[in-house]
């Protein structure tokens, strides 16, 4: 019983740290863009998303990360047979690269905190897509555990991250035309 309620909250904590991920690589965008207006539209704009930027990082996305991370080693603590399973192997693989991709984030939350603007916006919508990858492959691999194809499986995620990327071209297109 205390596995289920233990997996719940870790899972409730997994989604609020992808919610803020992906939220605050849109804001990434919004700060960029921003960053390009003129006055006053650039100060107001960018001091505001600055605030949004901060409320989000550190009362959302830090806490759900330490939360579904300290949930995931409890649940690991109460059934330690599963790290020997090849799925969590992979599992914990995807998760490192999501802490990566946190830190990451966090570098570039900092930069635009200080005003540096190191990277377009539509590399940042593009960046965006990092999480969706993690996001999928962890699913899937949760869910089918032993019965996946890891051939099959690896290259559905090869092909998903293609069609994003066509998708991202046909968008930056559609907005070029827009303007």
């Amino acid at each position: 019983m205390e596995y289920n309620y233990i997996k719940s909250l870790h899972l409730i904590f997994v989604i609020t740290w992808f919610a803020g991920l992906f939220y605050i690589v849109r804001l990434f965008v919004y700060q960029i863009e921003a960053s390009q207006k003129p006055e006053p539209d650039k100060t107001i704009l960018g001091d505001q998303l600055k605030i949004m930027a901060k409320r989000l990082w550190f009362i959302i996305t830090w806490p759900s990360m330490f939360l579904a991370t300290g949930f995931a080693i409890w649940l690991l603590a109460l059934r330690p047979f599963y790290i020997t399973d090849a799925w969590m192997q992979v599992k914990l693989a995807f998760v490192v690269a999501l802490i990566a991709y946190h830190i990451k984030c966090h570098l570039i939350y900092k930069d635009l905190q200080a005003d540096k603007v190191k990277y377009s916006s539509n590399f940042m919508r593009l960046f965006n897509e990092g999480a969706t990858l993690i996001l999928f492959a962890v699913v899937f691999l949760v869910i089918l555990k032993n019965a996946i194809n890891w051939i099959y499986g690896t290259l559905g995620i090869i092909v998903f991250a293609l069609i994003l990327m066509l998708g991202f071209k046909a968008y930056k297109r559609y907005r070029a035309e827009k303007e």
